[in-house]
């Protein structure tokens, strides 16, 4: 089980938004408003947030333009991950991935499974990197997104997390994962 270690230091990484809807303006977008909340509190820095409809390159275009920025090291999305004809965002993200983080899907669904039980199989939740900038892509709804980032990103988004998590792979001067790390074995995560 992960745990916070102590004597690590907490590392801040700048971060995007990105809600996907057709019908949403930033006034209704409670989702973008729990994820950026939720990335402030834990110490992290919002460093861009948009509102796209859900067209396949219109997201590409935005996600591709955040992956350049220097100071954007993770991308959190949210919307556009069902099977209605609209929903494109997997389509629009999995191209961009150098890698992707399959694991994340698999757990996002087992823990929606609580929840909403065999209905977590419509959600096509996603994530991967691109440039050294994590993507994870999420449901649209409020309760999804604080399940995105309480049960998962939260911990995989800080420094202090044992035994991995995902800072060593974009701040490249970032403590490396101290399980990874001796005789035989690479020097952090994606060695």
């Amino acid at each position: 089980m992960a745990h916070v270690h102590a004597d690590a230091p907490f590392v801040p990484l700048g971060m995007a938004v990105l809600t996907v809807s057709d019908t949403r303006g930033f006034d209704e977008d409670g989702s973008g408003d729990l994820l950026s909340g939720r990335l402030t509190e834990a110490g992290h820095a919002l460093v861009a947030r948009q509102i796209v409809p859900d067209d396949i390159y219109r997201i590409r275009a935005v996600v591709s333009e955040w992956v350049a920025r220097d100071d954007v090291q993770a991308i959190l999305v949210n919307g556009g991950t069902g099977f209605t004809p609209r929903d494109r965002t997997p389509e629009a993200l999995t191209p961009l991935f150098d890698k992707a983080i399959d694991g994340y899907g698999e757990l996002f669904r087992q823990l929606s499974f609580a929840t909403i039980g065999s209905s977590t199989i419509q959600s096509r939740a996603v994530a991967g990197v691109a440039n050294r900038t994590l993507i994870f892509a999420m449901p649209g709804s409020p309760k999804a997104c604080a399940t995105a980032w309480d049960e998962i990103l939260a911990a995989q988004l800080d420094a202090r997390t044992r035994p991995c998590n995902f800072v060593a792979m974009v701040l490249p001067e970032a403590e490396r994962c101290g399980s990874r790390q001796g005789a035989g074995h690479g020097a952090g995560v994606g060695a």
